[in-house]
């Protein structure tokens, strides 16, 4: 463990604050490090054993040159894992040490805990390496440039992922094992000719029946989809069916298997973010905080929480919700008798007395993500106290304006933004298309058209993996279209 014996005074306190309210966290190990280090573990993903790909360079650059210019400063960095690794920059002062420890033991908290995360893998740093190991195996066999190329292809396409997969069973069930000869026989139902018993075998002879029966099957199967439905999981289908070679398999996997360890912190950034302010905030202002440290602190930790017009700041969002539950459940502002009082200033004198908030954070840290935690605990309330409002950005003026301030516009287009990171759903709705292996892909359509350049460029590195032409139905200004690329070139058509 590289951590100085004055930080490591520090945490020991710190932690065991942590436990006296009740988190329960991964062991952490911390780990002091410059920021040239700091630079490189985060352009990783904060797995430095990860596999080589240009792009974490080009991210090293990116943050390199932002710290040198003092365009940014990346305080703490914390890994799911079991123990969790967390990182902490040398050249911070001790009170942000304090800060940054305090936040991690919140996170670890999360981690551990929260039911997004419970299928996750609690030794990816381990796996990480294998990964890394593996890919720079093929690299030597097959060349860096050809590997290369093709990680490029499938990260394109890592974020065609069904995130709820791993909370749904679709294996093994009675349901799922194949039909009986009499289940078929029954589904792939044929015609009789209406006869009495004596005259059946005449009227409807055996070679006739096998041969209504023979139809119905060969009906069915020509009606039949590949998949039988759709399939979310774009890279699960790829790997299941796309004609790659050994290794470009193995690397499919691997960076589908990093899509699904990294999904949830996609889910819950504003609750991770809002959990672990919330208890760095709690702990350094009630607990661990010196007097001489009371103005650094108060600088840097707003700073964390500045937010400004057209944008969201998760650890400002995620905090205040978290303290707003706590204040509400403590006050009893909730259920039947709250919601059907229409007297303003009675609502906003409200108190019952149930000291239930410390109790009711606890349950949404383990149960919610950022949808369900915004859908279910955002008031119109909150957004009046917060001024929150959507905004627009106005070319003309180069400025921000207010764009709409009724709760429920401000709630839908919040969740919008939320929802499947922000993406577009996307299912492989036929993988023989034409009856010529093509592959189709559909946009589930919500309203806001997805962006046909990247469209295009996803299509192409699709294409490159099926060994196959590629085919994207979507809307586009009301009309229904069909993108294909074939290879060669790309291709549209109007859809009735």
């Amino acid at each position: 463990m590289n951590l100085s014996d004055r930080l490591r005074a520090e945490r020991d306190p710190i932690r065991q604050y942590a436990i006296d309210y009740g988190l329960d966290f991964f062991e952490v190990i911390f780990e002091e490090v410059d920021f040239d280090q700091m630079n490189e573990i985060a352009s990783y993903g904060g797995f430095p054993t990860r596999y080589p790909h240009w792009r974490f360079g080009m991210q090293y650059e990116e943050m390199s040159k932002g710290y040198a210019y003092g365009l940014h400063k990346i305080y703490e960095m914390v890994i799911n894992n079991d123990p969790s690794y967390a990182y902490l920059l040398k050249s911070n002062q001790v009170v942000d040490q304090k800060i940054v420890m305090a936040h991690v033991y919140g996170h670890s908290d999360f981690f551990k805990n929260n039911m997004w995360f419970s299928k996750t893998n609690r030794k990816m740093m381990d796996d990480m390496a294998n990964h890394g190991m593996r890919v720079r195996r093929y690299m030597d066999r097959h060349g860096v440039e050809t590997v290369e190329d093709f990680i490029d292809a499938c990260l394109s396409i890592d974020n065609l992922i069904d995130p709820h997969a791993p909370f749904i069973r679709r294996q093994g069930s009675t349901a799922e094992q194949p039909p009986s000869d009499h289940e078929r026989e029954t589904e792939h139902e044929i015609t009789r000719l209406k006869s009495s018993d004596y005259m059946d075998r005449y009227i409807n002879p055996p070679e006739f029946l096998q041969s209504q029966r023979e139809s119905a099957v060969k009906k069915q199967e020509a009606e039949q989809h590949f998949p039988v439905e759709p399939q979310r999981d774009i890279m699960q289908f790829l790997l299941d069916y796309a004609p790659l070679s050994r290794w470009q398999r193995d690397v499919l996997g691997i960076l589908r298997e990093e899509a699904y360890y990294f999904a949830p912190q996609g889910q819950t950034k504003i609750m991770n973010e809002g959990w672990a302010s919330y208890w760095h905030s709690k702990i350094m202002t009630t607990k661990a905080l010196e007097p001489d440290e009371l103005i650094d602190y108060a600088d840097h930790h707003s700073g964390t929480l500045g937010s400004s017009p057209g944008s969201l700041n998760p650890y400002k969002l995620g905090i205040e919700l978290f303290k707003d539950i706590e204040d509400r459940w403590n006050k009893g502002k909730f259920g039947p008798d709250y919601d059907r009082c229409d007297d303003i200033a009675e609502k906003k004198t409200w108190d019952k007395n149930l000291g239930l908030g410390r109790e009711k954070i606890f349950e949404v840290r383990r149960i919610y993500n950022d949808v369900s935690f915004i859908d279910t605990y955002l008031t119109p309330e909150f957004c009046v106290d917060h001024k929150m409002f959507t905004y627009e950005f106005d070319p003309h003026t180069r400025q921000y304006y207010i764009d709409e301030r009724k709760f429920d516009m401000v709630k839908q287009k919040l969740l919008f933004q939320l929802t499947n990171f922000g993406q577009p759903f996307i299912d492989v709705t036929d993988g023989n298309y034409l009856n010529r292996g093509e592959l189709y892909l559909a946009h589930q359509h919500e309203g806001a058209d997805m962006r046909i350049d990247y469209a295009k460029a996803v299509l192409v590195n699709v294409e490159r993996i099926w060994q196959r032409p590629a085919n994207l139905e979507t809307v586009v200004d009301g009309q229904k279209k069909l993108f294909s690329y074939d290879g060669k070139e790309h291709n549209e058509k109007n859809l009735a």
